[in-house]
């Protein structure tokens, strides 16, 4: 994937609407308040705040994960195509993706969806969706919400909006979480491949291709709208054959989402990680810096790039790791190894360093 030529600008994420800065700024205040309720009895949390699930000891042995998301802007782009029948994989995939990150087997998803008007075959596709994506990650959904708010919610094009949001719900042996503290310098990396853009970056993605019926040659004739619409990968299946595998320790597992691969920093351990050998860049991410403006820098900070979840395992695991999982998901590979450097990722194919206060720059 080629950057030459592009036209830099001051942060196209936070010039087409997101400042990820000052919403870091916000949870850290959220977190601060919530982090203090007092209940009169003894805090069941197990994890502190910030790994990609909660988890909640119900005994001596057993803790309940806990996990919510939902699709962001992607469903902008669902409206606008009257097409809704993948976006229930979406919030299945960012759910469960999160949950098993814990070494979590997730069991079941309520949903929240908000609607501006209750159209019944738009609900139906919505369902349809939510049903695939369940039976992809292999859980239930025993119930949800659905709310009518019209003066809250304003579709593109009105009134077919609505706003989808699940919170999942699994199972760990407390003595089986995994929080990535066990990783060492030396592990291997694997990565897996995303199925595209996945669930985060669309507002960006969305500025950069705001006509959706365009079918850009980078594409191989998909239009731009149908390459947006392409669900999140669910790796659940994948990642619990990993962890049930007598004979390989996962010591981190990661979901990358928004902050990209700068997410490997969010595990448990005081080290650094050298992404040397990445896997694919879709091109999808090369049209959208293309016509964005948004440098080789951002664009790793805000999409996946190609890798939707890594997994850290031992250095002498790697390759029996990467059998296993590209039986689920191809094109799985070694991408890169742990360093002693702690709290960065480095990309020397891209020039990048990074942490997660600083994001990526230029090395």
């Amino acid at each position: 994937m080629r950057f030459n030529g592009l036209v830099t600008s001051p942060r196209a994420y936070a010039s087409a609407g997101v400042d990820t800065g000052r919403s870091g700024q916000a949870v850290a205040g959220l977190v601060s308040v919530l982090s203090r309720i007092k209940t009169g009895r003894a805090s069941r949390s197990v994890l502190a705040s910030g790994h990609y699930a909660s988890v909640l000891a119900l005994d001596q042995s057993t803790g309940l994960a806990l996990a919510t998301d939902g699709v962001g802007t992607k469903i902008i782009v669902a409206e606008a195509l009257e097409r809704y029948d993948t976006v229930g994989i979406d919030c299945i995939a960012m759910n469960v993706n999160d949950l098993i990150c814990v070494g979590a087997e997730p069991i079941a998803l309520l949903d929240y969806i908000a609607v501006e008007e209750a159209e019944p075959e738009m609900l139906t596709a919505i369902a349809e969706g939510l049903r695939a994506g369940a039976e992809a990650a292999g859980i239930e959904i025993p119930g949800g919400e659905l709310a009518q708010l019209p003066e809250l919610v304003r579709g593109h094009p009105s009134p077919r909006g609505f706003d989808l949001v699940g919170t999942c719900a699994g199972i760990v042996a407390l003595d089986r979480i995994v929080t990535g503290a066990s990783i060492e310098p030396g592990d291997a990396v694997i990565g897996l491949p995303a199925s595209g853009i996945h669930s985060n970056g669309l507002t960006l993605a969305r500025r950069a291709l705001p006509d959706l019926a365009e079918t850009p040659p980078e594409l191989d004739g998909r239009t731009s709208g149908e390459e947006l619409l392409v669900p999140t990968a669910i790796y659940v299946r994948a990642v619990l054959a990993l962890l049930a595998e007598p004979a390989i320790e996962v010591r981190g597992l990661a979901h990358i989402t928004g902050d990209g691969l700068l997410n490997l920093l969010r595990l448990q351990a005081e080290v650094g990680y050298r992404i040397d050998s990445p896997l694919p860049v879709p091109p999808i991410f090369g049209l959208i810096g293309e016509r964005s403006g948004a440098e080789p820098a951002e664009l790793y900070e805000v999409f996946n790039m190609g890798c939707g979840f890594c997994c850290v395992v031992p250095a002498d695991a790697a390759e029996s790791a990467v059998g296993l999982l590209a039986g689920f998901h191809p094109g799985a590979a070694a991408i890169g190894s742990v360093v002693e450097e702690p709290g960065v990722v480095e990309l020397p194919g891209a020039g990048l360093i990074g942490g997660r206060e600083r994001g990526f720059a230029p090395t």
